[in-house]
């Protein structure tokens, strides 16, 4: 089955799904955005003193960082705990839920929310790199949903989001001029470790994984092509 009818094939509740899950992303980032802002201000005195950009970066920081923990939770679920990657007859490549469906549509509200501050503040929030890591995260996670195929390792990449926490605690703690205290030095540490776990070893195995399923990696490309 090519794309086109994957395309074809695709369900008007699996329609309303992803585009429900796409909005209560965007919605998600929207509201973080704002109750960041109302929090910051009650209880970081440093907050007040920050410029108006700086405010924003704060408040944007504030829904990366809620989304790393929704998509990074639902990926470890899913991945670790759920029943739908268990090896089986079936093609690794080719399982899908109503869960990982939500995860991915999820994720596309806030990378399209992400995007769209990235373009709009462009370069304060990111250069070059940003847009291109956001439009390539967005169009394999689009096209992971429509075709439901390698959910499984988008989400093992979504996974990687993990450590998103660690780094904007890093920049908060640095504009809050607390580079000197114990919380930036345990922060670095566990950062490290993060990024040993969640960037290096688990992209050793994301690349084991696909070899010891070459074949059905091979069938995606045919379904996707």
């Amino acid at each position: 089955m090519d794309l086109e009818n994957l395309i074809g094939s695709i369900t008007k509740n699996d329609q309303e799904l992803w585009l429900m899950c796409v909005m209560v992303g965007i919605l998600m980032c929207n509201i973080v955005y704002r109750v960041t802002g109302l929090i910051s201000l009650t209880c970081f005195d440093c907050y007040a003193k920050l410029t108006k950009l700086q405010k924003m970066e704060w408040n944007n920081r504030g829904f990366s960082t809620f989304h790393a923990f929704v998509a990074a939770g639902g990926a470890l679920y899913l991945l670790i705990w759920s029943d739908l990657f268990v090896e089986g007859s079936e093609s690794m490549s080719s399982r899908k839920s109503v869960l990982s469906d939500s995860i991915l549509g999820i994720s596309i509200g806030y990378f399209l929310s992400d995007l769209g501050m990235i373009l709009w503040y462009y370069p304060i929030l990111g250069g070059l790199e940003y847009v291109l890591h956001h439009g390539l995260s967005l169009f394999s996670i689009i096209l992971s949903l429509i075709s439901g195929q390698g959910q499984i390792y988008i989400l093992m990449v979504l996974f990687t989001e993990s450590t998103t926490p660690f780094v904007n605690l890093r920049w908060y703690l640095d504009v809050a001029k607390q580079k000197n205290s114990k919380l930036y030095i345990c922060n670095g540490i566990a950062m490290f470790l993060g990024w040993l776990v969640a960037r290096i070893l688990l992209f050793i195995y994301f690349f084991v994984h696909m070899y010891l399923h070459f074949d059905q990696v091979c069938l995606l490309f045919e379904v996707i092509g």
